[in-house]
């Protein structure tokens, strides 16, 4: 089984560099987020997850030398999606409102699949020596999106700066959609009418 050698600041003991060992890559960490949920941090043991993943625990420790590993990995992976969510919703140059709705639905989509795991990781799960640097690099593409968005959307360029108005934005979706997660209200269609509604009005009126 080839594997090339980790990235620096990689949470995994080596990197998978064929199909089938990137299949298995795939598989700990569906197995690692379901385990998660399911258990929370105080539950969460590699043995488990080797077990729902249908693999021996000297399989899952190939790539991952522990839990804190795996679990910055399964971090890593919900980056990835809030990341493809921003950029669906930013390209292309489609009217404000469906915009927002893209926005709005994608991430109540990246949050919906498993909102345990979401909550586990914001308010237990410790961080990784690499967590900072992989969260700054999150962080920076995720706010560039709502640049872009502010840009294309905002009503006129006089008041705030697009890059407060982006951090305005991005901080009122995120405790939105975080705290409807916690609440196990990402289905309310109120919720998502409102959400979208606001980001309409504030971007509308922000001149």
């Amino acid at each position: 089984m080839s594997t090339r050698i980790k990235k620096p600041g990689s949470p995994m003991r080596k990197e998978p560099s064929q199909a089938r060992s990137r299949a298995t890559v795939e598989a700990i960490i569906e197995a690692g987020a379901r385990v998660l949920g399911d258990r929370g941090w105080a539950g969460f043991t590699t043995n488990a997850v080797a077990v729902v993943a249908g693999i021996s625990i000297g399989s899952l420790y190939q790539y991952f030398p522990d839990k804190l590993s795996l679990v910055e990995a399964i971090r890593r992976h919900h980056f990835d999606e809030v990341l493809a969510v921003m950029r669906r919703a930013t390209a292309g140059e489609l009217p404000l409102a469906e915009s927002a709705e893209a926005l709005v639905q994608g991430m109540i989509d990246a949050h919906n699949v498993n909102p345990e795991l979401h909550r586990v990781l914001l308010d237990e799960a410790p961080g990784h020596d690499g967590s900072r640097l992989a969260h700054d690099a999150f962080l920076t593409e995720y706010h560039s999106h709502y640049r872009s968005f502010v840009a294309v959307h905002r009503n006129g360029h006089g008041g705030p700066a697009n890059d407060v108005l982006a951090q305005l934005l991005s901080g009122a979706v995120e405790g939105v959609i975080h705290s409807a997660a916690r609440k196990r209200a990402l289905g309310s269609p109120e919720l998502k009418q409102e959400l979208i509604r606001m980001i309409c009005s504030y971007l509308r009126s922000a001149d």
